[in-house]
């Protein structure tokens, strides 16, 4: 069985290593969620592989146990914000890796306007200036539950909570507002 104290590999790498295709969505991954390796990608799909294997297995069974895994699936699956309350099981089967990576606090912090871009956000939660639910979260890979998406804010200590920060990012319209006030200085000048 192996020491349990041993750290095992929370993922599967790809069965072939030189797939153009794979090669390419997992280049556009990194690109688009600010992600450090491949390896964060691995780990999201094996995430999202267990829940499809979980799914098919339960199909093909109808005593009281089964019903009762399928309740807690997609009770686990609803409070990560995966799927919604009248979702099947037969649905699921249909999450791509895009669902799982949307759920990331990386995507979260970014999603939110607390950083400007995946990479800030990154080093944002990385040194801790981000907190979910009242906890230091440092973590980008963790995955955000429903109900913790409106307590992911920057912590008290934190120099970014301090809305004048010049690193802070901004929403949309004080955007506008701020480039419409130097383009009215510049002319004034």
């Amino acid at each position: 069985m192996g020491d349990p104290k041993k750290n095992r590999k929370k993922y599967q790498t790809p069965s072939h290593p030189w797939q153009r295709t794979r090669i390419e969505n997992e280049r556009s991954y990194i690109t688009d969620y600010g992600l450090k390796n491949k390896k964060e990608i691995w780990k999201m799909d094996s995430i999202l592989k267990n829940f499809k294997h979980q799914v098919k297995s339960l199909v093909t069974q109808s005593s009281a146990q089964a019903e009762k895994e399928k309740a807690q699936l997609l009770r686990r699956l609803h409070t990560l914000g995966l799927v919604t309350d009248s979702t099947n099981l037969s649905s699921i089967l249909g999450m791509t890796l895009n669902s799982i990576m949307e759920r990331r606090l990386q995507t979260m912090v970014v999603r939110k306007n607390l950083a400007r871009t995946m990479e800030q956000a990154r080093q944002l939660i990385v040194h801790r200036h981000i907190m979910v639910s009242g906890k230091m979260m440092t973590v980008p890979s963790y995955l955000v539950k429903k109900d913790e998406e409106n307590t992911v804010s920057f912590a008290s200590n934190s120099p970014f909570s301090d809305p004048a920060h010049p690193e802070r990012a901004l929403p949309a319209k004080q955007v506008k507002e701020v480039k419409e006030t130097k383009v009215e200085g510049a002319k004034a000048a």
